[in-house]
């Protein structure tokens, strides 16, 4: 069985925020987080977990199956990430712990 070329492109929104002193990328589109000592850090350790994690789900065949499940559309080949429809600061009161 030969290997399909499966390249595109998708643009991804990636969060990036700071926990104590690690600065941490995630992407809602693919579940996928990694920190750095600083954002320029954890921006390039992001693309390169991002490729990796690209880079896997094809050789082990399941694309279609795992950006299913991450609510990714696939219309004519080509796949779209979940669009984020709204980003915004939420208030919630957290219980006292004791």
């Amino acid at each position: 069985m030969g290997t399909k070329n499966l390249s595109f492109k998708a643009k991804l929104t990636v969060l990036v925020t700071k926990q104590g002193k690690r600065f941490v990328a995630y992407t809602p589109a693919l579940d996928v987080a990694t920190s750095g000592k600083s954002e320029k850090d954890a921006r390039k350790k992001f693309e390169e977990l991002i490729n990796l994690f690209l880079e896997e789900i094809v050789e082990e065949g399941t694309v279609n199956e795992v950006l299913s499940e991450l609510g990714w559309k696939k219309v004519q080949r080509k796949w779209t990430p979940p669009r984020v429809v709204s980003r915004e600061s939420m208030d919630f009161r957290i219980p006292a712990m004791v």
